[in-house]
């Protein structure tokens, strides 16, 4: 034992599920690498790599169930503290922008090590190593924001290199780089790993030029290890087992299989040269065809066509389109390739209408697009696929997601149920459907997000990198989808970095450089006179078989037998051909929860009439308000001017009315019934978790106890002046029910994230509102907090809120007593909401919180105005503060009711997810698909 080596990673049975899944995440995982190895991991999307990556490194292990056990170097990765893991394991993520937190590069290399405390000498050392190293000496002061993606990831590479780590992990680092730039990254991570002995841990689908780096393959299928062995050995046994990963494999070991022989099997394009020069002194090696027709487009109107055009983003920035002009066809496959920053994506959003060029034109369907609405350019007429598939999804699971997409068209309910079955068994997503978008991986996303664009039934669609993240077999059935969509007419444009897929199924291919395409033609006549640019099999076998740039290419020219993709027929009615445009069918049903009666759709009318009118004059009465009150310092000045309170009350009643006017129109123009796929939520906690934790226990102490304590003593015996201090303890106190451990849990940061986040809508809520006074959206998310996270949750966003808003609207003694009257309200409605005596629907939250704001709010602050302002309080002072602060307290009161109705619900579905997904729970857990508390295992 005592001279052996100790492995990096010692993994033993690990099983993982995410939160609310049936199925394994992943399933009996065990895995050893020693120090030194390249490890690829490979596998189809959704098998589960990113999920195995993210367990090596605790700050990044997804929440959930978990067994096994994970070592690093010999030790339990849970005992080693997060400053060893962080510089002893370097994690690499897949977008470049997600992880840069800087906006120099000299900053962002020593950020690493500033944040471990290194001395300075340590730091302008490893930097100036690191940037000599990486070649990064002649961008070293650039801003982060100039950089390419190659750049910007190869300084994500540096930056954790300098922490000298002793592995290094990589999520699918090359999936969004050009294949110049992801060469470029491979063989600096090569280098790392071959001269300085690191280990590196990769995932990755690009696997042309990542295999022939690596020590191990160990390929993942459904969470479980399928093969783990040198690359040959496991393409091998994928071929053997005609698994569908071979197909990403590369070309070289395609080839190979593809063709009867004896030889070794090569890996990369030189083995794979030297194996067809010995292959073609056996036997003939055939030419093809070089000539390859482009698609006919004599007489035919461009489906898409762009003349002349220039964009920048600034006024003096400079171009980054510059003159392009190109046209796409009807039934055509439009492929753009180019390196990271030449204008491929700007210029699909020229096409989309989300920039405008400032000279040329665009056309869709031989119409300019400036003269084609919104409305009808996206219904029928245009599909886009954006580079980031999250982009799209704005529901809680797929399935919802895919029904949003017929939103406002009239199409019945049955029809949307069968198009949704068909897209989601096209697009391999019946297992998912359930799901958060979210929560899927890299290519799960890409397809979903494809579902939902070809549900639209486009006749010109865009696509940006849409194989990115496709695993090989899906791609296959990608191209059978693109390919029945061209024989239904559709124009398809694609930019993308995947040269092996664009080389295969475009129609032309296109280079762009410099804000404009330079070169355009048949994929064999624009691959073959490339030499980076280009696949694998053109590199390999253009010495023997000129023209070749596809595997079926060579294995053709050497007599070998390849299999075709079978291309799956589209169902009717989905993608057929209309004469007329999409926006003008009527043949369709509406469905009828869309249907509103007469009487509804008049009083709605009405509504909209009156609560114009009443906006206007409030707006009037706003102003009238203001100025009276210019002169006029209610807190200090008892009683206001009587024509104050007469504006005031005037003020208070319009409020009121338009308050109800806006909650019925929400109510008219809402449809009663539920749509298919909604699913109900409980209101109510469960009898058997309806109890308080210690945490709580302790909060409520404080809250009714301690911090009373600190504003009485506060005032009488520190003085007004010390409200500084005041407001200080008072959160200072607040925070010791989390600081202090209860239920064996300490606090996580991301729990205290999730609270300041909520303080900072607090705060920029009642910012927002600053011209309206007493209308403020504070109470509302206070009490939001508070039955979402639990009652001390609830009381620190309130008080928090309270001390950081008055950072605008003005300090002074008045602020620990706004501090505490908001904080009370959510602290009690976390705790009636855990003792089951509030419902969190839109209702009982409304009357809640109107009530809370009038009578609790009110209370607090109107006492509180005698107890400042008056030397000696009396019981008629207490009554005449009351009666002038009826007005103030209604207006106050409407407002929570008001925003309580319009955001109670989205933001509490929302804060739902954040639980599950991250496991901000205090001691119960909840069941978000039920709106239930469970008890945390």
């Amino acid at each position: 034992m005592g001279g052996q080596e100790v492995e990096t990673f010692t993994i033993r049975h690990l099983t993982f599920s995410y939160p609310e899944q049936t199925r394994d995440a992943l399933y009996d995982v065990t895995l050893s690498i020693g120090q030194g190895q390249f490890v690829t991991l490979c596998g189809p999307s959704g098998c589960g790599k990113t999920t195995l990556l993210r367990q090596l490194k605790t700050v990044l292990a997804p929440h959930g169930r978990r067994e096994g056990e994970i070592l690093f170097e010999g030790t339990a990765l849970e005992e080693i503290d997060q400053r060893t893991q962080a510089s002893r394991v370097g994690f690499v993520m897949q977008s470049p922008d997600n992880q840069i937190v800087t906006d120099k590069v000299w900053h962002e290399l020593a950020f690493g090590l500033e944040s471990l405390g290194c001395d300075t000498p340590t730091i302008r050392l490893r930097v100036a190593e690191m940037a000599s190293f990486f070649g990064i000496q002649t961008w070293f002061y650039k801003n982060v924001t100039e950089l390419s993606g190659g750049q910007k990831q190869l300084l994500n590479l540096a930056a954790v290199m300098a922490m000298q780590p002793a592995v290094l992990i990589l999520d699918e680092p090359t999936s969004q780089l050009d294949p110049i730039a992801a060469g470029d990254f491979l063989a600096a991570v090569s280098k790392v790993n071959r001269e300085l002995g690191i280990t590196v841990i990769m995932t990755e689908h690009r696997l042309e030029q990542a295999l022939p780096l690596s020590d191990r393959v160990v390929v993942l299928d459904g969470g479980r290890i399928l093969a783990d062995g040198a690359p040959k050995e496991a393409a091998t046994l994928l071929k053997e087992r005609h698994h569908g990963m071979f197909l990403a494999m590369p070309a070289p070991m395609r080839i190979y299989a593809g063709v009867e022989n004896n030889l070794a099997c090569p890996v990369t394009v030189r083995e794979g040269r030297a194996w067809l020069n010995k292959l073609a002194e056996t036997r003939e090696i055939h030419p093809i065809d070089t000539v390859q027709k482009e698609p006919a487009s004599e007489g035919l109107t461009p489906a898409l066509e762009l003349s002349e055009v220039w964009f920048r983003y600034e006024k003096n920035a400079p171009d980054v389109v510059k003159g392009l002009s190109m046209q796409a066809y009807p039934g055509e496959l439009y492929a753009i390739v180019g390196g990271n920053g030449t204008g491929k994506t700007t210029a699909l959003s020229l096409v989309s209408g989300v920039n405008r060029p400032h000279r040329g034109k665009v056309f869709l369907q031989g119409r300019e697009l400036s003269r084609i609405s919104d409305g009808e350019k996206f219904n029928g007429l245009l599909g886009v696929l954006p580079q980031n598939p999250q982009a799209l999804f704005v529901k809680k699971t797929v399935e919802m997601d895919l029904y949003e997409m017929f939103s406002g068209r009239r199409i019945s309910k049955d029809e949307q149920g069968k198009r949704v079955a068909e897209v989601s068994r096209l697009c391999q997503l019946d297992d998912l459907l359930k799901m958060h978008p979210y929560d899927l991986s890299g290519g799960e996303q890409q397809r979903a997000a494809l579902a939902k664009v070809l549900l639209l039934e486009p006749q010109i669609l865009l696509l940006d990198e849409p194989t990115k993240g496709m695993d090989g077999y899906f791609k296959q059935k990608f191209a059978g989808i693109l390919k029945n969509l061209q024989g239904r007419g559709v124009a398809i444009v694609m930019v993308s970095h995947d040269t092996e897929f664009c080389a295969e199924y475009a129609d032309r291919c296109a280079m762009f450089f410099d804000g404009n395409i330079v070169t355009a033609g048949a994929p064999r006549a624009f691959f073959s006179g490339n030499s980076f640019y280009t696949t694998s099999a053109n590199r390999m076998a253009r010495h023997l078989v000129p023209g070749a740039v596809t595997v079926a290419d060579v294995i053709t020219a050497c007599a070998g037998r390849t299999e075709k993709p079978q291309v799956e027929e589209l169902k009717e009615p989905m993608w057929q051909q209309k004469k007329e445009p999409p926006v003008q069918e009527k043949t369709v049903e509406a469905p009828a929860p869309a249907k509103h009666p007469l009487w509804r759709k008049l009083l709605a009318l009405a509504t909209l009439i009156a609560l114009a009118a009443t906006a206007v004059y409030t707006v009037k009465q706003s102003v009238a308000l203001l100025k009276s009150m210019v002169d006029v310092d209610v807190l200090a000045s008892l009683p206001a001017p009587a024509d104050s309170g007469a504006n005031i009350w005037r003020y208070a009643l319009l409020l009121l009315l338009l308050a109800a006017e806006v909650v019925l129109l929400f109510t008219m123009l809402s449809a009663r019934k539920r749509s298919p796929y909604h699913e109900p939520v409980e209101e109510q906690v469960r009898p058997e978790n309806r109890y308080l934790s210690r945490r709580t226990l302790a909060a409520m102490a404080m809250i009714l106890v301690a911090i009373p304590l600190t504003v009485f003593i506060g005032f009488y015996y520190l003085g007004d002046r010390k409200y500084y201090f005041i407001s200080l303890l008072i959160i200072l106190e607040t925070m010791l029910p989390f600081v202090m451990v209860f239920e064996s849990r300490k606090p996580q940061a991301r729990e205290l994230i999730i609270i300041a986040v909520l303080c900072a809508i607090g705060v920029a809520g009642r910012a927002a509102f600053f011209m309206l006074p007493q209308f403020k959206p504070v109470v509302a998310i206070v009490i939001i907090a508070g039955v979402a996270f639990g009652g001390e949750a609830g009381f620190l966003v309130g008080a928090v809120t309270g001390f950081a808003s008055n950072m605008f609207f003005g300090q002074g003694p008045w602020t620990p007593w706004q501090m505490f009257a908001f904080g009370i309200i959510g602290f009690l409605a976390g705790v009636l909401f855990r003792k089951g005596l509030l419902r969190r629907g839109r209702g009982a939250l409304c009357i809640f919180g109107g009530f809370a704001t009038f009578l609790i709010y009110g209370g607090i602050m109107n006492s509180a105005a005698v107890f400042m302002f008056q030397a000696k309080p009396t019981t008629e002072m207490f009554y005449l503060t009351y009666l002038q602060g009826i007005p103030f307290d209604l207006v106050h009161a409407t407002a929570t009711v008001f925003f309580l109705w319009l955001i109670s619900q989205p933001m509490l579905e929302k804060l739902d997810r954040i639980k599950v997904k991250y496991g901000l729970i205090e001691s119960g857990e909840v069941d978000t698909t039920a709106g239930n508390l469970s008890v945390n295992s």
